[in-house]
């Protein structure tokens, strides 16, 4: 068994089994996606989301063992290593109580305790520790304050009173705020001056604002307890024992060391760990609100007209075929000349054959929308608002270089809406997941951690749904199980020279496609029009035999297996069971043969934002309108009204004494109808009630 998994599976409360044989896999280079979907009899069914939490653990776990190695070749370096002490460090198993530990072995800059004991001064610090019933008038306030500081040291890097200080503070700790010399008139940081509350309980977004505010030199921010006194009776309690001259002098170097030493120490250390969780919250926000983008309804292969709402500059229009080609593009004026613009309209949507109509939602959308329904076309047309935030990143990207180099930026956001429309995934995987604004702070949180984070979110929702791969994009191909970016792009370039892949076998045709990037990858990948049907489902080429044998029992082939449901009714499961291909994997390939190459991803539907409601000041207190949710926090949710200001759920204004998470009720794209409580025109805010 490897040497972490029995604790990881203790902290995780897993099976230790389970959580062995998953590591065991990760260390065979099999990525989460591949383990969740096709290595279920090892895990035991683990999902997803649990085998990101070993995968995490493991990572911390194998950098404490770095840690650990590292302080003791440096203490080892010292000279200072007994058996003792190394077999000390080795039974610690929290990060915290090990770098206790290792301060007073730590190489530090020249201190005033250090200066002190220069001076012959550490036997007289002694003595003060000891608390010994004698005089101390032989020595000069010179010597006693050096003894001094070289005891204040001590107590600073014990490790039993660096414990007591965190826990005082975690329970004492408060934030005070001040105007700092950077502070604006009418700062957006107004209404975070003068606060005072206790850190433990304060909101994680709000500790993200007062760290920005602080580094934008607006705010001044301490994190302290209020009564000093109190925090170094508690901290000279169980270290000074009597009442005497010595004992004087320890309660004096008490003092000193959590004055000097200690409080700014456990503060930042706090600060550390205020910011740890609350970056923690708002990227686990961040990566559910991007799942739910990410796996938002497509409208499928139609042919698209999209529109990049202006005014100055006029809407954009783009015509895509199904596959989302652009097939030529154009621009109208419709608040100067809305004959010729909708002739413009009709025209395209007759020559292309044209089902559905994005409109971008920004500004001038809900004008641009209600011009568009005013048409009379001569069938139905689906039309419908499309988010189009992060669109005028991806028209400026490399990406959109190598696609639509030949035209300029305006073509290139208006491609990028007609395509989110058709399939929101494969067209948002190309551009920066920060970029795409369903974030909370998204600038000041850890970013190697929401990297990382977002990095799975889109891999896990990349291979949920799957994708074609004679269509596929680089982009889109390169988050799929074992290919990553260089594969993508050698799978690309040679589907271009040697055209469609007509079985999943052919990408061993491709350059430095090896056996084990096809283990990991194949059966998140889909070929429609390919020789063997199963290259078309989610099932493994792994698994084919399995299914073969399965329909050569039942007399009749794979294809007939699969269009039949009467004939897989026949299958008796356990018949097939045979060493690692255990129920689970049996219960998958059933449930694929019932709907092959199904889209896991909720069916699209029109909807239409309150008609008449085009700008601000329409919006009045007490009105019901309908909206669609575009972004979650921890504080609420803001609520795309069909217009360029959105408004604000108040987690408050969910329901009476909701407690929950916003995330619990609401999500990205969900449909609500909401009450106005407020609106400030010059703030442009508006305030929001849930109708359940």
């Amino acid at each position: 068994m490897n040497q972490y998994s029995e604790k990881i599976a203790q902290k995780l409360m897993l099976d230790a089994k389970k959580v062995d044989n998953t590591i065991s896999l990760l260390e065979n280079s099999c990525t989460i996606a591949f383990i969740a979907r096709y290595r279920k009899e090892a895990t035991g069914g683990l999902d997803e989301v649990q085998i990101s939490l070993i995968v995490n653990a493991l990572k911390k776990a194998k950098a404490f063992e770095e840690r650990k190695e590292a302080i003791l070749k440096s203490i080892d370096s010292q000279n200072l290593l007994t058996t003792e002490l190394k077999e000390k460090i080795e039974s610690i198993e929290e990060l915290t109580e090990l770098e206790d530990l290792y301060l007073p072995y730590k190489p530090k800059r020249r201190t005033r305790a250090t200066i002190a004991k220069e001076k012959g001064l550490e036997p007289l610090a002694k003595l003060i520790v000891s608390e010994k019933n004698i005089s101390l008038s032989k020595y000069t306030e010179e010597q006693l304050e050096g003894a001094r500081d070289i005891v204040a040291e001590w107590i600073s890097e014990n490790a039993v009173s660096r414990q007591k200080m965190r826990r005082y503070f975690n329970r004492n700790a408060v934030i005070k705020t001040t105007k700092a010399k950077g502070y604006k008139e009418n700062s957006k940081y107004e209404e975070l001056v003068g606060i005072k509350q206790f850190a433990y309980n304060a909101p994680s977004h709000r500790i993200l604002a007062l760290f920005r505010a602080e580094a934008e030199n607006e705010l001044k921010i301490s994190i302290l307890p209020e009564d000093n006194k109190e925090a170094v009776e508690y901290l000279a309690k169980g270290f000074v024992r009597y009442n005497n001259s010595t004992s004087q002098e320890k309660l004096l170097a008490c003092q000193d060391a959590y004055k000097r030493l200690l409080s700014p120490s456990i503060e930042n250390e706090l600060r550390a760990l205020l910011k740890e969780k609350a970056d923690e919250k708002a990227i686990n926000v961040f990566s559910n609100n991007l799942r739910q983008l990410l796996m938002a309804s497509p409208l499928g292969e139609k042919p698209t007209l999209a529109i990049d709402p202006g005014i100055r500059t006029g809407c954009k229009l783009v015509c895509l075929n199904s596959n989302g080609k652009l097939l030529t593009h154009d621009v109208i004026f419709p608040q100067n000349n809305s004959i010729e613009a909708e002739k413009k309209i009709v025209n395209l949507v007759k020559q292309h054959s044209i089902e559905a109509i994005a409109i971008g939602n920004g500004t001038f959308s809900k004008e641009t929308e209600e011009f568009i329904r005013n048409i009379k076309f001569d069938k139905k047309i689906i039309i419908s608002l499309v988010n189009e935030n992060g669109a005028s990143v991806y028209s400026a990207s490399e990406v959109a270089r190598e696609e639509l180099g030949d035209y300029d930026i305006t073509v290139r956001g208006a491609v990028s809406i007609g395509r989110r429309l058709q399939d929101p995934l494969a067209e948002l995987v190309k551009i920066e997941p920060k970029s795409i604004g369903v974030g909370q702070y998204q600038h000041d949180v850890n970013q190697n951690l929401l990297h990382e984070s977002l990095h799975q979110t889109v891999e896990s929702c990349v291979n949920q749904v799957g994708v074609e791969l004679n269509t596929a994009s680089t982009q889109l191909l390169s988050y799929i199980s074992g290919i990553g970016p260089v594969l993508a792009k050698n799978i690309v370039e040679h589907r271009n020279e040697n055209g469609a892949f007509c079985s999943r076998k052919d990408l061993l045709k491709v350059k430095r496609f090896g056996e084990k990037a096809f283990e990991q990858s194949a059966g998140f990948l889909r070929i429609r029009q390919g020789v063997n049907p199963l290259d078309n489902t989610a099932v493994h080429p792994e698994r084919y035999g399995v299914v073969e044998q399965m329909a050569k029992d039942l007399n009749c082939s794979v294809k007939d297996l699969i269009d039949n449901a009467k004939k897989r009714e026949q299958i008796s499961l356990n018949k097939y069971i045979k060493g690692n291909c255990g129920i689970e994997t049996l219960t998958d390939i059933i449930k694929e043969l019932d709907k092959p190459s199904r889209d896991i991803r909720t069916k699209f539907e029109e909807f239409t934002l309150n008609k008449g409601v085009n700008n601000l000041e329409q919006i009045k207190e007490g009105q019901i309108l309908e909206g669609i949710v575009t972004n979650i926090t921890v504080f609420g949710a803001f609520v795309d009204l069909g217009m360029h200001v959105s408004g604000l759920i108040h987690k408050t204004k969910i329901a009476d004494n909701f407690k929950g998470e916003v995330g619990e009720v609401l999500s990205i794209n969900q449909r609500v109808r909401v009450k106005v409580i407020s609106v400030n025109y010059e703030k442009k805010r508006i305030e929001l009630s849930l109708i359940l």
